[in-house]
């Protein structure tokens, strides 16, 4: 009977082999059709919406694999700074500021920093309602 615990131990490691089959052929006959495809597509004659399904699935996967990264790594790298280290730093220094305020004025800086960060937010917020409104 094993007692209740906050710890919990760590169990065995098992060996597991998950076998793996190489089909040479059916790799040659993949890649032949695949470079067929890309050949007949960049002279116009074959669209993607005319594969099989098989090869549909397949290059779907095979895009949606790693895209999300892609992504995020173009976006930071074309921008410079990525909106979220934009803001991480924005926050940042309002708390430094914040913190060094309270330390040489006491209340009084942390109350002004308040009322700045409330105007700021007001004009904002202003000035996105006011695109809204020139677009409907």
């Amino acid at each position: 009977m094993k007692l209740p615990s906050l710890f919990t131990s760590t169990s065995h490691q098992r060996f597991a082999i998950k076998p793996r089959f190489y089909d040479p052929v059916k790799e040659e006959i993949e890649q032949r059709t695949s470079r067929i495809q890309k050949e007949l597509e960049s002279k116009g004659v074959l669209h993607p919406d005319e594969y099989g399904e098989e090869s549909f699935g397949k290059s779907r996967s095979s895009s949606l694999r790693g895209a999300f990264t892609q992504a995020s790594l173009r976006k930071s790298s074309s921008s410079g700074l990525s909106s979220a280290g934009l803001l991480r730093m924005f926050i940042f220094v309002i708390l430094m500021v914040g913190v060094f305020g309270y330390i040489y004025y006491g209340n009084a800086a942390l109350y002004a920093l308040l009322v700045l960060i409330a105007t700021g937010a007001l004009v904002l917020v202003f000035f996105r309602l006011k695109g809204k409104k020139k677009h409907e």
